[in-house]
């Protein structure tokens, strides 16, 4: 990709203001993340595509492995970082709420690090999600707005550094709502169009590895959007296999990077392990040069609902992109 306009790689400027005592999880000088206890999931009403290509039966999750996959991935992160769960208000009509990266997003650029943008959502059975979101950050003392357009949280919206985002328009999520974003929060998105009803939400294709360095399927994006990306990130650039196979469906924790991947419950020599295998070893081909390890965690129920791992996290805050790496 053509040469980038490069930030510095790590910055402690936006936590140096910041009171010893943090008023929110944001404010913390560790990483923080919203999770969502599966309580109230199920793959009753498909809408995405990943669910319409099973059939009602084989899109039925199994409650007790979902847990045992959920926890696995909770105890994880809260090992190392704060990990606030969501209430669950009821067990009905929140079939979604488990995918708490489409909630809403925590601004990142701002001093007082206290403003959520809840979600608009697209999905009817996600709709209701919208006053949960509200009610449970207004709580937490968060000063929350949600758009007057369509959109779809972190998972539709990447902060890349300073007051710089790049997020995800066609499907989920308006470009009239970055728009609105840019007048109302001082902000900057690159806006990126997106057409694959498989990839329908900006995550399955972005990821932000670094504050200089974002892993992007280019193939998938308009030549003259791609080239502002590249104006304020360096690009390494994916193919459509990996994205498909979720390698940007990624956290970042510290100098970790969490990825699902179900290989041992398929079969060697089929192509749907070939592809895994594949995915799996690109991601640490990357992780390697850039001096980060890999975590594996299996949530194959909840590919039930057309999700990866990035979908059940929503950033409180991004101070892993502060940790130096190795």
């Amino acid at each position: 990709m053509s040469e980038a306009v490069r930030p510095p790689e790590t910055s402690s400027e936006p936590w140096e203001g910041l009171a010893d005592r943090p008023a929110n999880p944001t404010q913390l000088r560790r990483p923080a993340f919203l999770m969502n206890a599966p309580f109230s999931y199920t793959c009753e009403v498909p809408n995405n595509v990943w669910m319409e290509e099973l059939t009602a039966e084989e899109r039925i999750p199994d409650t007790q492995r979902a847990f045992a996959q959920f926890l696995d991935l909770y105890n994880y992160v809260a090992s190392e970082a704060l990990v606030v769960l969501l209430p669950t208000p009821r067990t009905t009509g929140l079939q979604d709420l488990v995918f708490t990266a489409n909630l809403g997003i925590v601004l990142e650029h701002l001093e007082d690090r206290n403003t959520v943008v809840i979600s608009r959502y697209t999905s009817p059975p996600r709709q209701a999600e919208t006053p949960v979101g509200t009610e449970f950050f207004k709580a937490m003392g968060y000063e929350t707005h949600v758009p007057p357009t369509r959109f779809e949280g972190e998972a539709e919206l990447k902060h890349l550094h300073d007051n710089v985002y790049v997020g995800g328009y066609g499907q989920r999520s308006d470009r009239e709502t970055y728009d609105w974003m840019e007048r109302t929060f001082g902000m900057e998105v690159v806006k990126l169009r997106m057409t694959d009803p498989h990839l329908y939400h900006l995550d399955c294709s972005v990821f932000p590895l670094t504050d200089q360095k974002t892993l992007v399927c280019t193939a998938l994006y308009d030549e003259a959007e791609i080239r502002e990306l590249e104006k304020r990130t360096e690009i390494l650039d994916i193919d459509e296999d990996d994205a498909y196979t979720g390698i940007c469906n990624s956290v970042r924790l510290d100098n970790v990077l969490l990825n699902s991947s179900h290989i041992h419950d398929l079969k060697a020599g089929t192509d749907e392990y070939d592809s895994e295998v594949r995915k799996n070893r690109k991601l640490e081909d990357i992780a390697s040069r850039l001096a980060f390890e890999v975590s594996y965690f299996n949530l194959s129920e909840y590919h039930k609902g057309g999700a990866l791992l990035s979908c059940m996290m929503m950033h409180l805050n991004r101070f892993s992109y502060a940790f130096p790496l190795l």
